[in-house]
């Protein structure tokens, strides 16, 4: 084992985060079984619906170079949906929508960072408590039941295309060019590093650790609000379910992506194809008649091999 992890091929391919390798392989199980099933407006369809976990994963990938982590994010989500499919704002814009997810996310996001990085709670523990008091409080205000109807303005532009392509996709890509520039052309995405290599190194070097970690998370929670945006908009009725598996799959395609608390060596791409992963083995496995059980496994195995991946990689 010594050997092959020291050899050079392992070197080589250990460079390379595991996503692409697993995208790859899944193409090509689609391309053999269902080759169909590859071509722009089915492949769309199915990218669209994982472009809330996509924007979510900005968030995640963020607070995870910066050795944090971010479990409020279905929370977030919940709320949001609530508040839009509740009837409790009538005849509210679609701006004034957009403009309270928005102070929702950062307000929230704004907290887990103050947390974790001033009072030095575990971020685990401080992002979960608070996803679950937030689901609770929407459990309890619509009493179990799903709220109501979402604005047909949301379905609207959900479904609208853009060059051809599905208008969320687009966005999410745009979205992530914009969080590859932030952390790879910005004094922010500077810092973003140096804490993740090393916190007591970027503290005496001059950086601000406590600011940094907290505007990561800030920037999560706005994340975080955006993906409810989007998720809220892809569906028709307000659930009081939607979107609690996300934060888990976005710590997945996260690793798998090749950002591993502190270690960002996918950059933001990585972590995208991750995604992409995630939506095409949803489809190979359905296809294949797997249930949501063998799914559950196949998260759970993915996220164990990626760790195991870098686990080796790490002692080489």
């Amino acid at each position: 084992m010594s050997a092959l992890v020291n050899s050079t091929l392992f070197r080589r391919v250990s460079k390379v985060p595991p996503s692409y390798y697993l995208l790859v392989v899944l193409l090509v199980i689609l391309f053999v079984a269902r080759p169909q099933m590859l071509n722009a407006n089915v492949l769309g369809v199915f990218v669209r619906q994982v472009v809330p976990l996509g924007i979510l994963v900005l968030g995640q990938l963020l607070v995870m170079r910066v050795k944090s982590i971010d479990l409020s994010g279905g929370g977030v989500i919940l709320l949001i949906n609530y508040c839009i499919s509740s009837g409790i704002f009538p005849g509210a814009s679609l701006g004034f929508y957009v403009v309270l997810a928005l102070a929702t996310g950062l307000v929230i996001g704004l907290f887990n960072g103050v947390m974790v990085a001033k009072r030095r709670v575990s971020a685990v523990i401080v992002t979960l408590a608070l996803s679950i008091v937030l689901i609770g409080f929407v459990q309890y205000l619509s009493s179990g039941k799903p709220p109501g109807d979402v604005p047909k303005i949301f379905a609207e532009l959900f479904n609208t295309r853009f060059a051809g392509l599905p208008s969320p996709v687009v966005f999410w890509i745009a979205l992530t060019a914009l969080m590859a520039l932030l952390l790879s052309q910005t004094v922010f995405g500077r810092f973003v590093t140096a804490v993740g290599e090393s916190m007591p190194a970027a503290h005496f070097s001059g950086v601000p650790v406590e600011r940094t970690v907290i505007l990561a998370h800030t920037l999560a929670g706005l994340m975080a609000a955006i993906a409810a945006l989007v998720q809220t908009a892809s569906i028709a009725v307000g659930s009081v379910r939607v979107g609690l598996d996300l934060p888990i799959l976005s710590v997945a395609a996260t690793i798998l992506g090749g950002v591993v608390f502190g270690r960002g060596e996918g950059g933001v791409w990585g972590p995208f194809f991750g995604v992409l992963c995630f939506a095409f083995l949803f489809v190979v496995m359905t296809m294949f008649g797997v249930g949501d059980a063998g799914k559950l496994v196949a998260q759970g195995l993915i996220i164990l091999f990626a760790a195991i991946f870098y686990g080796l990689r790490a002692d080489k």
